[in-house]
């Protein structure tokens, strides 16, 4: 499955990118479509349904085009994934869409948990300083830990940064210990 989401999704975001189209919007509209197919069964038995020819289901998705307003190249890159039989892998095509237009765009996306909640400033302080070390854009997703008990643990793909208060503890009882 893996290589037919990257397939799928490098393609369109070739087609984006050398289309100059504004990937936000079609990230945008790709997540829309797919939040529908996934919130409506009838939408998606009517589409993953083989007995369903081609050019009803394209029919139906021209329907949804017009009625939600998304663009021509968003509206193609479905006709493909219902022409080809690949809708059932629209999910994890959208989100590595999403992976691979940041990876393009020189987007790294960062995981900050941290104590508390962070004020605005504090946000863009540290993705600030998150964006020195990587040398990339900051897209940064928060959540709330109680455990760290001050401080942040941050999380860019495999690398952990962690200048929490619990894990200093942790490597000031490890460098005790040894």
């Amino acid at each position: 499955m893996a290589s037919v989401t990257n397939i799928y999704a490098r393609a369109f975001a070739d087609a984006v990118l050398d289309a100059k189209q504004d990937a936000a919007r079609s990230l945008k509209e790709a997540q829309q479509l797919a939040d529908s197919v996934a919130s409506s069964k009838d939408l998606r038995e009517v589409w993953e349904t083989p007995a369903i020819p081609a050019e009803q289901k394209r029919a139906v998705l021209d329907s949804i085009v017009a009625a939600e307003g998304i663009s021509s190249i968003v509206r193609n890159f479905f006709a493909v994934l219902i022409d080809h039989r690949r809708i059932n892998f629209l999910g994890a095509i959208v989100k590595q869409f999403e992976v691979e237009l940041d990876k393009r765009m020189g987007f790294a996306e960062a995981e900050i948990s941290s104590a508390r909640d962070l004020s605005d400033n504090e946000k863009r302080a540290l993705e600030g300083q998150v964006q020195q070390l990587t040398g990339k854009k900051v897209k940064a997703r928060y959540s709330r830990d109680a455990s760290l008990l001050g401080g942040a643990v941050v999380r860019v793909g495999s690398t952990i940064y962690d200048g929490s208060v619990k894990g200093q503890l942790e490597r000031i009882r490890t460098a005790l210990s040894s």
